[in-house]
């Protein structure tokens, strides 16, 4: 068990109806015939690994970090504050902005992702899950950055609005 980041294309019509009922989003998440996996980016627990990489910071100091890259992970806006989607509520980017996350996400290789790796600095900061010194750690990084990275170019190309939340 532990905190899995989750990641949900969806259309921005999509997007508005959740909006007006935030429940819609639960029931789609939790309901027995959950959204298919090709709307739904599972990060597992490298979601804030990947924070971490792109923007040198761990999510208690998010508000450190400017945009787009602080949209990797978590929206700046939330679909309902009151609603408990396991560990808080969900945040959304637009369309406009999945776009502009895309275009900065792409400079980005796994060369510089691999160059930015400090499993201790990452210790210290208290990085989530707390594996950084293992031998695996950043190929399971590099591996979830991949997926997310053609996750956000599919949002794109398909001008989606995606969801985050965590479970």
């Amino acid at each position: 068990m532990g905190m899995i980041g989750n990641l949900y294309r969806v259309s921005p019509e999509e997007l508005e109806e959740i909006l007006r009922n935030s429940s819609i989003l639960e029931d789609k998440v939790y309901s027995e015939d959950q959204i298919s996996s090709e709307y739904l980016l599972d990060l597992d627990k490298s979601w804030e690994g990947i924070f971490y990489l792109l923007t040198g910071f761990g999510i208690n100091d998010m508000e450190e970090v400017k945009p787009p890259l602080s949209w990797a992970i978590f929206g700046e806006q939330m679909i309902d504050e009151e609603q408990d989607m396991g560990y808080g509520p969900a945040t959304y980017r637009t369309p406009e902005q999945v776009k502009v996350l895309n275009l900065a996400l792409a400079t980005i290789s796994e060369d510089t992702l691999h160059e930015r790796y400090n499993s201790k600095a990452m210790m210290e900061a208290g990085v989530y899950p707390q594996i950084w010194d293992q031998e695996e750690a950043f190929e399971y990084l590099q591996e979830n950055f991949k997926q997310l990275k053609e996750f956000y170019a599919i949002a794109e190309k398909e001008q989606n609005a995606v969801i985050s939340f965590l479970n």
